[in-house]
């Protein structure tokens, strides 16, 4: 009765007005389960292939009609029969049908999209909420559950707002003991005070692709931080800590990382003493992407230099892979992982990802996309079922707070 009798795909649209696709499940018993694959407009370069329909008339060319067919014909024809509940060799037979590093010919988002939905109707089926259900499908050996704290995107600039920061984000993270409820709401408390500063200080409140303010005109690119310092203060809230995402690939040309705002081209070893300067100065306890995807020296300095302070988070850098968490591993480039389910392009390699991030004692977390997220939830279950330390979500626009409720409701089940 498990077993798959249906997978159809469909285009949807995204937060950023980016199509992408929603895969539904059907299976014998009558179960099913929907999953939406987010779209990210800073992404990788090494992160899983997105195929795109390139017709100029549909859409700029980002359409996702190939990518829902490529479910609908190919996907389904390999999967319809397979029993659900066996993730692992469902998920094993589209990485090798798909044959390519990247998923080049099946394309990340289609395989991510069949890989979700079939965890979803597999839990359903089985009348499990999904973060258990993927403890269970793939042999998650934890003891207890932790919920994640917020980790909250409440300023941004780079790729995701235009004339605000040369870097991309700048967060708040909820530590502590609390009940997940009341962490969230102490972050978004926070949100509302750096709304409230930046009004004191005379930039626009307008809001950014991830639900956080964008304002233009920024003198640099510490201004956030002082911003964001001052906030806190004003809340009176504690355990709570400052999060930068500076997305370095992106400002990363000819060897140089190219500062705009303040006329500056900086070195490697320029950037990395640019964030030792901002980790004495600030409550900063957590660096992602602080240098570009491929300068794997540096990272291992940094993580060298402030490792033993605050965590060095890789994104761009590891990309949810295993080969690269390997390298980041045996270089000490890091010592936190952030955790997107579409760079990789499956539950299992992510899962797997996740363990061997725990396996050497690395924090791992859960994140969102910038530019194109959707209303699923997934992140969240995942998250719980492999006991992140945070989820890394915007804290407004109806696709980031979904996220916010979903932990929240998981809270309540847990009594965490």
């Amino acid at each position: 009765m498990s077993s798959i009798k249906s997978i159809r795909a469909r285009e949807i649209l995204s937060s950023g007005s980016t199509p992408s696709i929603e895969v539904e499940c059907i299976l014998e018993s009558g179960a099913s389960g929907k999953a939406s694959v987010p779209f990210g407009a800073s992404a990788g370069s090494h992160e899983a292939s997105v195929i795109l329909d390139g017709d100029k008339k549909r859409f700029r060319g980002k359409g996702m009609l190939k990518a829902a067919g490529i479910v609908n014909n190919a996907i389904s024809k390999l999967l319809v029969g397979e029993d659900a509940l066996s993730q692992r060799k469902i998920d094993g037979k589209m990485i090798k049908t798909d044959g390519t590093e990247n998923k080049q010919k099946l394309g990340g988002s289609s395989i991510l999209g069949a890989s979700l939905a079939v965890a979803r109707a597999s839990a359903n089926e089985r009348k499990r909420p999904l973060y258990m259900h993927i403890r269970d499908a793939l042999d998650v050996n934890l003891k207890g559950f932790h919920l994640p704290g917020p980790m909250m995107v409440v300023v941004e600039g780079g790729k995701h707002a235009d004339n605000s920061t040369d870097l991309q984000e700048y967060l708040i993270s909820i530590k502590g003991k609390d009940k997940a409820r009341e962490k969230v709401r102490k972050g978004i408390e926070i949100y509302l005070a750096v709304k409230d500063v930046l009004k004191s200080r005379r930039y626009n409140t307008n809001v950014g692709n991830e639900g956080a303010f964008a304002p233009s005109g920024m003198p640099d690119n510490e201004e956030p931080l002082k911003i964001i310092t001052e906030a806190i203060k004003k809340s009176g809230m504690k355990d709570v800590g400052i999060s930068h995402d500076a997305a370095a690939s992106e400002i990363f040309s000819g060897g140089k990382y190219i500062l705009s705002k303040e006329k500056k081209e900086l070195s490697s070893s320029e950037m990395i003493r640019y964030f030792e300067n901002w980790a004495k100065k600030y409550n900063l306890i957590t660096l992602e992407d602080p240098l570009a995807e491929d300068d794997w020296e540096s990272w291992t300095e940094i993580t060298k230099k402030l490792g033993s302070k605050i965590k060095i988070i890789g994104d761009d850098l590891t990309v949810t892979n295993i080969n690269r968490l390997e390298k980041a591993i045996k270089l000490k480039a890091i010592n936190t992982i952030l955790i997107k389910l579409n760079q990789i392009g499956t539950l299992t390699e992510t899962v797997d990802c996740c363990m061997l991030a725990r396996k050497n004692k690395m924090d791992t977390i859960v994140s969102h996309r910038g530019g194109g997220e959707t209303n699923d939830t997934f992140m969240v279950d995942l998250a719980v079922a492999v006991n992140s330390s945070f989820i890394k979500v915007g804290p407004s626009r109806g696709e980031r707070v979904e996220k916010y409720n979903r932990l929240m409701e998981i809270g309540e089940e847990l009594r965490l």
